[in-house]
């Protein structure tokens, strides 16, 4: 920027001669006409201008502007830098849903398979108790028959017992023809 102004400053102190040269043709100086006097006053005022400013205000001024491109810069790389870490922190939370569905679907599968393990082990038990009935009620079925076989050959021979005797008509020994019956009827079996 100041090598703009200084050529423009060399070019306007070399063109100061030449436009004075011709005011002198004319007679009568108009409004834009270069005047040879006033073009150098406004030069020295433009240089001392130029002077006090470079000092006073272009030193800040291009602080300013230097300090809000650093300032624009730094917001870039700052947005840029959160775009990241947004993104990086989306990525997080993606993985963390996907690990939480996945696990949540673990927990149901684990949950059927629960389920079943029940279901199977309470359908074992039943099974179990229900072979268990059977065979108790065949036990009892079984020891009722036996009772009742007993109950028939203790009948069967006080039956026969009571027809023999009205055969022989004779009263024999209780206990002595008992036994001779049953040994009979064990030899049946």
């Amino acid at each position: 920027m100041r090598r703009t102004v200084l050529s423009l400053f060399g070019l306007m102190t070399v063109s100061a001669p030449l436009m004075a040269q011709e005011a002198g043709a004319a007679a009568k100086p108009g409004l834009l006409s270069p005047q040879g006097g006033l073009m150098f006053w406004t030069l020295i005022v433009f240089a001392l201008v130029f002077v006090v400013l470079s000092k006073f205000a272009f030193g800040p001024i291009t602080k300013a502007v230097n300090d809000r491109e650093q300032a624009l810069v730094d917001a870039i790389e700052a947005a840029k830098k959160d775009r990241a870490d947004a993104a990086k922190l989306l990525d997080d939370h993606r993985r963390q849903i996907e690990s939480a569905r996945g696990e949540a679907q673990r927990f149901i599968a684990e949950g059927r398979a629960q389920a079943e393990k029940m279901k199977s082990e309470m359908l074992e038990a039943t099974h179990a108790q229900q072979a268990e009935l059977l065979d108790r009620a065949r036990r009892d079925i079984e020891a009722e028959k036996s009772k009742a076989i007993d109950e028939l050959r203790r009948e069967a021979i006080d039956l026969a017992l009571a027809g023999a005797g009205k055969v022989i008509e004779k009263n024999l020994d209780d206990a002595q023809n008992r036994k001779l019956v049953e040994s009979y009827l064990a030899s049946i079996k």
